[in-house]
C-alpha cells in the first residue's frame, strides 16, 4: 500500500496562499493518479483536484478552479497543491490520495482512491 504524507497546511488570511505537498516513501507517485480531497467539520469529504499518471491531465472542482493548481515534481516524488486567493470556505483538513487506476476517472469519488495520507489542516481566517 502506498504511504502518503501531506504537509504545508496552516493558518492564512483570506486572499492569501498556501502550497500543500504530498510525498511518498518507497513508491513512485508518478505511477498513480493523485487526488486532493478536503473535509470541513460536519461536511462530507469532497474532491478538490486530481492529476493523471498517464498524461498529466489535471481536473478541478468548480469551487477551486482558477485558484488552485495541482502539479508533480518527479525528482522529488511529490505532488503539490498550490492554493491562491484562499477563502474562509476553503477551511478544511486536506488529504492526498493515490488512485486505484492511472487516470483520474471518477476522481471526485473517494472510493476511486485506495491509499490516503493523514491530512493537513488549512484554516483561512482573519
Amino acid at each position: 500500500q502506498v504511504q502518503l504524507v501531506e504537509s504545508g497546511g496552516g493558518l492564512v488570511q483570506p486572499g492569501g496562499s498556501l502550497r500543500l505537498s504530498c510525498a511518498a516513501s518507497r513508491f513512485t507517485l508518478d505511477n498513480y493518479a493523485i487526488g486532493w480531497f478536503r473535509q470541513a467539520p460536519g461536511k462530507e469529504r469532497e474532491g478538490v483536484s486530481c492529476i493523471s499518471s498517464t498524461n498529466g491531465n489535471t481536473f478541478y472542482a468548480n469551487s477551486v478552479k482558477g485558484r488552485f493548481t495541482i502539479s508533480r515534481d518527479k525528482a522529488k516524488n511529490t505532488v503539490y497543491l498550490q492554493m491562491n486567493s484562499l477563502k474562509p470556505e476553503d477551511t478544511a483538513v486536506y488529504y492526498c490520495a493515490a488512485g486505484q487506476q492511472p487516470g483520474c476517472w471518477g476522481w471526485e469519488r473517494a472510493d476511486a482512491f485506495g491509499s490516503w495520507g493523514q491530512g493537513t489542516q488549512v484554516t483561512v481566517s482573519s
